[in-house]
């Protein structure tokens, strides 16, 4: 992997909680509206810049984008962020869970993912990366970080472990999640050049969160390169950087250990049962898995292959039944691939979850009981919960070049915006 440092623009430390916000995708206009009420320093009035027009407005108005190359500048102008004199890289450290992990931030080659070396285990929305692509054109910076997960180093190991012993440069639990975020800038040269020695060395990145903006991130940075190759074919000079790559092919990301992720589950809340009883329906069930009512107010999948279904005020285990999947078929063996063909398709007639109305997705950060209020409150009629899949499922699916299927992975905590930017120039 072809990594490089970079002086990223970041926020003084007394603003920073002033200025960081949740990513532009986990919540909606009006939700940003909310969060930034009353504070001209939110990274809300940059990424979501809808918010400084009338409610309503479509967020993909050219004045919209407008709007944000406006507020970026305004941000610079005003020392609301101020960019490093020196190439640098940093570790984030996310504490949530119980647990925390630990991320280094880099600026991440666009040439590793247009040629696979990045991978991903998603597909995107066309529409998404060109509304991204814009984002990233009108501002000329990359505003928010992608996820990646690298195989576990040792050497890499050490070395944070020595970073994080020194006073970090930010240190702030964020609301509403209530995860905390600890961030240090490396100073170095010797362990910045270490770093990308190291980093030269892993073969893949994987994408954990993130597919839409490395896409159009690694979509910019194409056309850039491709404007210079013309720039030059017509005589003209192209200045470059580091090792001859200019500053537009890399683009911003945070690279945790696999070893270190946390990925919870992402469950469903389905609106009917194509027509059966509640009888009939877990009889139908019986084919494909073994089928308990369990006795408790909350039942959680506690395996692989193990799922819990709210019904009629009852939880119940569903375990699948061996000969029902294949353990050597990366996508077949999934959780997700077992309840949608099983349960989904072949007995509520749920054929595509992409389009489907009758069905919705619950991220396991709102726990098991927001799947019991929504099939309480008569709004679903059922509630199936699945177990996370794991990394090194993601990795076996990323590396055998298959795609996950949809609303697979929720990794928690999601990076904190603003705490780093990256300029193209």
């Amino acid at each position: 992997m072809r990594i490089k440092p970079f002086k990223g623009l970041r926020p003084p430390r007394e603003m920073v909680e002033q200025v960081s916000s949740r990513p532009y995708d986990v919540l909606n206009s009006e939700e940003a509206r909310a969060e930034a009420a009353g504070n001209a320093k939110s990274l809300y009035h940059i990424i979501k810049p809808e918010i400084n027009f009338e409610p309503g407005t479509d967020e993909h108005d050219p004045r919209v984008y407008a709007a944000a190359a406006e507020q970026f500048a305004k941000f610079k102008a005003k020392g609301w962020l101020v960019q490093d004199a020196e190439e640098k890289y940093y570790v984030y450290a996310q504490t949530g869970f119980g647990k925390t992990q630990y991320g280094l931030v880099v600026g991440a080659w666009v040439d590793d993912y247009i040629e696979g070396r990045i991978k991903k285990h998603e597909l995107t929305r066309r529409d998404k990366e060109e509304d991204r692509m814009k984002h990233v054109r009108v501002l000329n910076a990359n505003m928010e970080p992608v996820f990646f997960a690298y195989p576990h180093r040792d050497d890499l190991d050490v070395i944070v472990a020595e970073v994080v012993k020194r006073t970090p440069e930010y240190d702030f639990v964020a609301a509403p999640e209530g995860f905390r975020h600890t961030f240090w800038v490396i100073n170095d040269r010797a362990t910045i050049d270490r770093i990308t020695e190291i980093f030269a060395q892993i073969p893949a990145m994987y994408i954990a969160d993130g597919h839409h903006r490395s896409a159009a991130a690694a979509g910019v940075g194409a056309e850039r390169k491709m404007n210079a190759a013309k720039l030059l074919n017509d005589g003209m000079s192209a200045t470059t950087s580091l090792n001859d790559v200019p500053e537009y092919e890399y683009f911003l990301a945070v690279c945790f250990p696999d070893n270190q992720l946390n990925i919870i589950d992402y469950n469903r809340v389905v609106k009917d049962l194509n027509g059966l009883s509640e009888e009939e329906f877990l009889e139908a069930l019986k084919e494909d898995f073994d089928v308990e009512c369990v006795m408790c107010n909350v039942y959680k999948p506690q395996r692989l292959h193990n799922f819990s279904l709210y019904l009629g005020g009852k939880w119940y285990s569903l375990t699948a039944k061996e000969e029902r999947y294949n353990d050597a078929d990366p996508i077949g063996v999934l959780d997700v691939t077992i309840s949608s063909n099983l349960i989904l398709d072949k007995i509520l007639g749920i054929k595509d979850l992409r389009t489907e109305k009758r069905i919705d997705f619950v991220g396991g950060i709102r726990g098991l009981g927001e799947l019991k209020r929504r099939v309480d409150s008569g709004e679903m009629r059922m509630a199936l919960a699945l177990y996370p899949v794991t990394m090194q499922q993601i990795i076996d699916i990323a590396d055998s070049g298959n795609i996950m299927p949809p609303k697979t992975t929720w990794f928690e905590p999601k990076l904190r915006s603003g705490l780093v930017v990256h300029e193209l120039n």
